[in-house]
């Protein structure tokens, strides 16, 4: 297994939701990595930011680990969930919040209802 994968494997095992981004969840440095860090700091999910932007090998690395082109994407206990268009209708639709909820995962309900009611 090459350390970017191991890396990479291990950040996903060590956190029950990680973002895989360009920049942090306090900086983010793309209009993509902003949306969906801003949709879960808006309802208040923890999660772990990891700046692919900080590592060229785990920045090609993620996107070989997942076997999807783009960045951000989005963990749920170990599990991929998707990119920022995919991120962004889960939300619209309320299958975030129930995937959040199947998993556990706490979060602002009404905060969720606000993004929905502000996108209709």
């Amino acid at each position: 297994m090459s350390d970017a994968k191991a890396t990479i494997q291990k950040t996903i095992d060590d956190n029950e939701v990680v973002l895989f981004m360009k920049g942090n969840k306090l900086m983010p440095q793309c209009g993509f990595s902003s949306r969906v860090a801003g949709v879960l700091n808006f309802m208040g999910v923890e999660f772990h930011d990891e700046n692919v932007l900080a590592d060229a090998e785990i920045r090609q690395g993620i996107k070989d680990f997942s076997d999807w082109p783009t960045i951000p994407q989005l963990y749920v206990k170990g599990e991929f969930v998707g990119g920022c268009d995919i991120i962004t209708e889960m939300t619209l639709s309320g299958e975030l919040d129930t995937l959040l909820e199947t998993n556990g995962i706490a979060f602002d309900k009404d905060k969720a209802e606000q993004v929905r009611a502000a996108n209709a």
